[in-house]
């Protein structure tokens, strides 16, 4: 059994899938507290749902992309994997969005996993070494809103040999252009985003 905060259809606002439609399945439960966390509700609580009570509730939703979420999911782990493993078999291709405190290599068999590095200005750190499992299909994200989370994900994109595409996601209401400016002058190998579902007032 899942603990699951919600389950809806929306527009994936970030990362590799910015712009396409997803069934997320946001589970509950987080080991962080996350300074500029959006999501707080579903640090706790939860109802009870099997993998397939999970598949019955996305049964009529026309998106075959499905965004697992959190929370953090990989708390649940080990309950995680039946899931994944119906999700597959149905056709769905699955992403995982995680805070990097838990080791996601046995879940890349069935979904992406995309890594949210942790900045200084979250108050809360990943577990670095975690990078080094992710491959291209996967990806990175540092949320960050102030120089000195610039610094430090220039810092760890330059001592991490990352195969994952790079993405930068300024905390909303952040000056972008600093940002922007930033990462041209160091000519960083990664790509900026704007929180798109925030942009079109979506979830």
């Amino acid at each position: 059994m899942l603990k699951v905060s919600e389950i809806f259809c929306s527009i994936q606002g970030e990362g590799p899938r910015q712009g396409q439609p997803t069934v997320f399945i946001r589970l509950a439960g987080c080991n962080l507290a996350c300074a500029w966390c959006d999501t707080t509700y579903a640090r706790s609580g939860g109802t009870e749902m099997s993998a397939a009570e999970i598949l019955a509730a996305i049964a009529g939703m026309r998106p075959h992309r499905v965004c697992i979420t959190g929370g953090e999911p990989l708390l649940q782990c080990m309950a995680l994997v039946p899931l994944l493993a119906s999700l597959c078999g149905h056709g769905y291709s699955v992403e995982i969005e995680t805070n990097g405190t838990v080791d996601p290599s046995n879940l890349r068999a069935f979904a992406s996993i995309t890594m949210d590095v942790k900045c200084p200005s979250s108050g809360e750190a990943s577990r670095l070494e975690f990078l080094d499992a992710l491959g291209t299909d996967d990806a990175v994200k540092f949320v960050v809103a102030d120089r000195a989370d610039l610094e430090y994900m220039d810092g760890v994109v330059r001592s991490h040999r990352i195969r994952a595409p790079v993405f930068v996601s300024p905390v909303w209401g952040t000056d972008l252009r600093p940002i922007a400016d930033y990462i041209l002058e160091q000519n960083l190998p990664v790509r900026m985003q704007v929180q798109l579902h925030r942009l079109v007032g979506v979830r």
